[in-house]
């Protein structure tokens, strides 16, 4: 991931709605959530969640699909990947130990959902 991309996708992030509805959406797992659900789950206003999930969407973090009448929102999560993959590419600098809880923050994630992550 280029410097460029890794701003815009931490500029999405950094935004108390913006966050919030991301992290619900990677929560929802792949087949994600219609609007109307994140818009209750967040207690948003249909136009500022429009406005927030077009800023997502517009750094990759967030993508669209429509369902008959709704629209289905999911996390990006090749963008979220790629985005911890450019945080982390330089950690540690050869001591492993300074990253390592984050990996086991990681596996507990992946095994509490059941799914290979």
């Amino acid at each position: 991931m280029e410097s460029k991309n890794a701003i815009i996708a931490l500029s999405a992030l950094a935004h108390p709605g913006r966050l919030e509805v991301f992290r619900l959406l990677v929560r929802a797992g792949p087949d994600g959530l219609a609007a109307g659900e994140i818009a209750r789950a967040t207690g948003s206003l249909a136009n500022t969640l429009s406005a927030n999930l077009n800023i997502l969407a517009a750094a990759g973090l967030v993508g669209a699909r429509r369902d008959g009448r709704s629209i289905i929102y999911a996390a990006g999560y090749d963008r979220m990947r790629e985005l911890l993959a450019f945080l982390m590419e330089d950690c540690c600098g050869g001591k492993p130990e300074i990253c390592a809880p984050l990996a086991a923050v990681a596996s507990r994630a992946c095994a509490a959902e059941g799914s290979s992550c």
